[in-house]
């Protein structure tokens, strides 16, 4: 099984890289394919290899923590690769773990395929079970979820922390938001937020 690529990003889609290792291209489908955009150079994917009866599928993430969520969420009944991937787009590690040992259900429900019942399931399947993914201060309830506050653009200051995160700067970010503001609804997760940006930044 493949547990991670090393190689370079010769192609990028809204819903998956291309990985370029050795002359040899990877398909791999990841929350936000255009966070690898501004990655110079090699990068190092963590693969999630994911074999069934009518597909090979090759799931990927930027840190070994992301990987081992991912790993985690699709064992929760209801919860498949696609749903999972939507869950590491709208929201960091930190805050879903963080989310689920608090049983918060208002956070959990804001991220994208995720019902109450799937929140009370997470819950229930996976907080004694996350022990390693993500700091003490989250498993004691120090690290709080992001409170969700209602109006223009409710979730952009979550996805521009994270573009920071990436490398982006503020004035980058400022550009972008000023061109898809009158787009975005209150209603937009941070995976959707996060994509337009990146989409934005990568055209320029």
């Amino acid at each position: 099984m493949i547990d991670f690529l090393r190689g370079h990003v010769a192609h990028l889609e809204n819903e998956y890289i291309v990985v370029d290792v050795q002359g040899v291209g990877y398909r791999v489908f990841c929350p936000n394919p255009y966070a690898f955009a501004k990655t110079e150079g090699g990068v190092t994917v963590y693969i999630h290899h994911h074999v069934r009866e009518d597909a090979i599928l090759l799931f990927g993430f930027p840190t070994r923590e992301e990987q081992q969520l991912f790993r985690k969420l699709i064992e929760v009944s209801g919860i498949g690769p696609k749903v999972a991937l939507g869950i590491l787009g709208g929201g960091t590690p930190a805050h879903v773990v963080s989310a689920i040992y608090q049983e918060n259900i208002t956070f959990l429900t804001k991220l994208p395929g995720i019902g109450k019942k799937t929140a009370q399931r997470m819950i229930l399947d996976l907080k004694d079970k996350l022990d390693g993914i993500g700091s003490a201060s989250m498993a004691t309830g120090l690290f709080a979820p992001p409170v969700v506050e209602e109006g223009d653009g409710s979730y952009w200051s979550e996805a521009r922390e994270a573009l920071k995160a990436l490398g982006y700067t503020d004035t980058e970010l400022d550009k972008a938001w000023a061109k898809m503001k009158k787009d975005t609804s209150p209603d937009d997760s941070v995976d959707i937020l996060m994509k337009r940006a990146l989409q934005m930044l990568f055209a320029g």
